[in-house]
């Protein structure tokens, strides 16, 4: 067996449009905690990065031992794309966090700049089961969930 040699997941990376109203939705409304911020212009990045010219702004927050970096490029700025992301696209589709509270989490979604897809909603409260997409304010999908059990555990019961 091949061995691996990956030591954990350091982050995820998101690219935004505008780095404090991401920022203000990702710490108030989820719960992140700012944890270092980093400014970066010039080489090496741009080959890092594949890009011609860098001058980048990001903050980095962290969630339950996930670390994510919010991404902001002063130069060369950013590509706008479809809006919301189709789930079939090939490559990362939505982040998904369980919630103890969906219905004040929706609020905090909508009164920090995000949009709640209410047509993805399925469950009910009755149920205890709950889940529905949101949409960060550039458009990153955020799959949310309230479910009994174990918050630890896998979002689903094993088949």
């Amino acid at each position: 067996m091949h061995r691996v040699s990956i030591r954990r997941l350091s982050h995820i990376g998101i690219c935004v449009a505008d780095l404090e109203r991401a920022r203000r939705l990702y710490q108030h409304a989820l719960g992140f905690q700012e944890e270092a911020c980093l400014r970066v212009a010039g080489e090496p990045h741009p080959r890092l990065l594949s890009l011609s010219e860098v001058e980048l702004e990001a903050v980095y927050l962290l969630r339950d031992g996930t670390r994510m970096e919010l991404l902001h490029f002063v130069s060369p700025g950013h590509e706008t794309p479809d809006v919301p992301r189709p789930m079939n696209r090939l490559g990362l589709t939505h982040l998904s966090l369980r919630v103890s509270d969906l219905e004040a989490t929706l609020e905090g979604i909508r009164r920090y700049g995000g949009a709640v897809l209410e047509e993805t909603r399925i469950g009910s409260r009755e149920a205890g089961l709950c889940a529905i997409f949101v949409l960060d304010p550039d458009g990153t999908r955020i799959e949310l969930f309230q479910a009994p059990g174990d918050p630890e555990g896998p979002p689903l019961p094993p088949s």
